[in-house]
């Protein structure tokens, strides 16, 4: 008989669990067996509405109306009702009844906070008036709603862009590594310095110096420790690795594998490097000096090398350890273009036009052609992948107007770009927050972790490098996202080294970290979309320019 009854009672705990509804659109009633004092849930309403057991962007006063099978208790309610949030801090509650005190209408008495995740827990010790217990507990979780007003006195579009360019560049400024002064690779990472982060480091520094955030000779000393420090860092074959200890140069595996040369990353390095060569060009003794410094240290990458024994592609990583163990080809699309132009542009170890044709392109294998939301993409996987794809070799190639045999870049770059815009406004997964005006996914910290963000594998995070790096493709769609995460979340946001890596309006999370590699992009390319700056400087380099035309690229600033 024991047995008996314990399987009833959890039979009837998995039907209340899993929700189903009647034709009204309300949860089954679960009736108690007869002759048990116990009584049970029979409905619930949410603001007048049942949708389920999960609620987002409740305002800050929502009524829950819970029906049960028999009357209840009052007495019992106090001990039993509780709005809790994800810490436990339990809410000032207002209870009223109806229907004969079958239903009981819960308020919280003062408005709940904004964008915080609360509970709703009916508990098993609620009573009838008989004095039987509710057979099962209620559960429900709910998100409030962002709050609307400003967090920031509203200033000018042009006085917003310069003010989120300067507290971006205090991650590469204030917070660069104080020995190599290279660019930590996240706002917690002590002596692990990235190669990548600090191409973008250098871009942001030239930036730093035209928009008088410092002096050009505070801007050259701290470009000449970066270049001292990578004259004697690990190399291998030319290339250097993704991670490096910033005060011996010494390499840091990203993996047990991957602890050697990464190519993509010392193309990203080499694109901030020859920008600031570029940008440094006066008759100055120490300007001068840099520059040879610099090109010195391109000319010795032996990018032919990592065609992995003369193959048709360049391969992304080789260890002295490992060998070629990781196995990686670079091929397109994705955010490596800019290893196959500087590869092509070397003068003493470039590659052939059949290694761009055969390994990025395969031959005209990432093209795509088809439409998603209503745009035409031309390459790259459904949807467009992540945004850093139109990114990071973007931020010195300039894609307005380039085109080859296999794109018009203009064309890629905005599309990509606004496919995500326009999913963003379509929402067919029904994320709380998503819009016109908070919208963007991209490879970022998550939830659970660190996660490639894109269309096809979208959990709900929204990452600002995505919207505010894409200024250039986008410029009203990304400023509405400015607008919105500066003024209406700027209080959870907005921090001292510019936009927190990532945030959920869905999940009221917001992340506390800050990457060099997607604080980057949003100075510089905002400065593209300003002034062309860093366009200019990297595609004037008279290799990039032999290079890209070697490749079959054309453009009118080649």
């Amino acid at each position: 008989m024991i047995k008996k009854n314990l399987s009833l009672l959890f039979l009837l705990t998995v039907l209340v669990s899993a929700c189903s509804k009647n034709e009204s659109g309300t949860p089954d009633p679960i009736k108690p067996p007869p002759g048990n004092s116990s009584f049970s849930f029979t409905q619930l309403k949410v603001n007048d509405t049942f949708n389920g057991f999960s609620y987002y962007g409740l305002n800050y006063k929502p009524v829950f109306k819970v029906s049960f099978s028999a009357p209840v208790d009052k007495n019992s309610i106090a001990a039993a009702v509780f709005v809790k949030d994800k810490d436990g801090k339990a809410a000032d509650l207002t209870i009223s009844y109806q229907d004969s005190d079958n239903t009981i209408i819960i308020t919280p008495t003062t408005n709940l906070n904004p964008l915080t995740k609360y509970f709703l827990d009916v508990q098993s010790n609620l009573k009838t008036v008989s004095g039987g217990n509710l057979l099962s507990p209620i559960t429900l979780n709910f998100i409030t709603q962002y709050d609307p007003a400003d967090k920031f006195p509203v200033i000018s579009d042009d006085a917003l862009l310069t003010l989120i360019q300067k507290q971006t560049f205090k991650y590469f400024w204030d917070f660069a590594h104080p020995a190599s002064g290279m660019a930590r690779e996240r706002n917690t990472s002590g002596n692990t310095v990235t190669t990548g982060g600090s191409g973008f480091g250098l871009m942001a520094i030239v930036t730093g110096i035209n928009r008088n955030f410092i002096s050009r000779a505070d801007g050259l000393t701290r470009t000449q420790k970066i270049v001292g420090f990578l004259k004697n860092a690990d190399r291998f074959h030319g290339a250097y690795p993704h991670w490096l200890d910033g005060n011996t140069g010494k390499v840091l595996p990203f993996s047990t594998k991957d602890n050697g040369g990464d190519l993509v990353e010392t193309s990203l390095l080499f694109e901030g490097l020859i920008t600031a060569r570029q940008f440094f060009n006066s008759a100055d003794p120490a300007e001068a000096a840099l520059r040879n410094d610099i090109t010195a240290l391109y000319n010795s990458v032996e990018w032919s090398w990592y065609q992995k024994n003369n193959s048709n592609t360049l391969y992304w990583h080789w260890s002295p350890n490992y060998n070629w163990d990781m196995n990686m080809p670079v091929k397109g699309w994705n955010e490596a273009l800019i290893t196959y132009v500087l590869a092509a542009s070397s003068p003493n170890y470039g590659i052939p036009k059949t290694v761009y044709d055969n390994g990025w392109a395969g031959n005209g294998n990432m093209k795509n052609g088809a439409s998603y939301y209503n745009v035409q993409l031309p390459l790259g996987p459904a949807n467009g992948g992540p945004l850093f794809f139109e990114h990071y070799s973007f931020l010195g190639i300039n894609p307005i107007g380039l085109n080859d045999a296999y794109a018009n870049y203009e064309t890629q770059t905005k599309a990509h770009t606004q496919i995500q815009y326009n999913y963003a406004k379509a929402n067919p997964k029904n994320f709380y927050g998503y819009g016109e005006n908070c919208w963007g996914l991209t490879a970022s910290d998550d939830i659970n972790g660190y996660m490639a963000h894109e269309i096809n594998n979208d959990n709900g995070v929204i990452s600002p490098t995505a919207a505010l790096s894409s200024f250039p493709y986008t410029p009203t769609e990304s400023m509405q996202a400015l607008k919105f995460f500066y003024y209406k979340l700027g209080d959870k946001i907005f921090t001292d080294y510019g936009f927190v890596d990532a945030f959920s309006l869905h999940d009221a999370w917001f992340a506390n970290s800050t990457l060099a590699i997607d604080q980057g992009p949003i100075i510089i390319m905002i400065e593209n979309y300003r002034t062309k700056l860093l366009w200019n400087l990297f595609m004037s380099a008279p290799e990039v320019k032999s290079g890209m035309q070697k490749l079959g690229f054309s453009s009118p600033n080649l």
